[in-house]
């Protein structure tokens, strides 16, 4: 129920009413390779049902970096005790200052859930282009998403995009990949 008020409160930066599903997450991070990931990025963390999964499969040595800009939820994040975790809560669009500042030479994979179809164009493609930069050559940029509106701001920016549908989710969603 905190997962939906928050929602209801602040839909521009949550994205959605529910919490992704079991399905949708699994969705998500299949696209990690988590024998060889050491650096990972989640953007749009939410409460966490992500980061869990991530988590759940993250090497021991590997790190990860999850953005949130919504008070409440980064409170729930910081519950989560893990050495390998690191929690910011401010935008996606300093990627760069916070991956320096935590001496992250590159990232392997970024998880996004951030609702770029909500956030300004500019600032859209900012972040996303912020996002490449950050990736090691062959990395991979994974977008959740409940609507295909966006593709081609990936396709442009990558010049790639794979799509792949996940209908257990309320609503169903895609999660879109993109490989630098």
């Amino acid at each position: 129920m905190s997962f939906f008020g928050e929602s209801i409160r602040n839909l521009k930066t949550v994205g959605t009413f529910t919490r992704s599903s079991h399905q949708l997450c699994r969705g998500a991070i299949k696209h990690v390779n988590f024998e060889t990931a050491q650096y990972i990025v989640e953007l749009g963390a939410g409460d966490g049902v992500i980061t869990e999964h991530i988590l759940n499969s993250l090497r021991p040595d590997a790190r990860l970096i999850i953005f949130e800009v919504n008070p409440k939820f980064c409170h729930i994040l910081r519950d989560i005790h893990d050495d390998r975790l690191i929690v910011i809560e401010d935008s996606a669009e300093k990627i760069d200052f916070y991956l320096e500042k935590h001496q992250f030479p590159r990232v392997d994979y970024i998880i996004s859930a951030i609702p770029f179809v909500v956030v300004p164009e500019k600032e859209a493609f900012t972040i996303v282009e912020a996002c490449k930069s950050a990736l090691e050559i062959g990395g991979k940029f994974i977008q959740v998403h409940y609507s295909l509106v966006l593709r081609k701001m990936y396709a442009k920016v990558f010049g790639n995009v794979a799509v792949n549908f996940v209908l257990i989710n309320l609503p169903p969603a895609w999660v879109l990949v993109s490989i630098k």
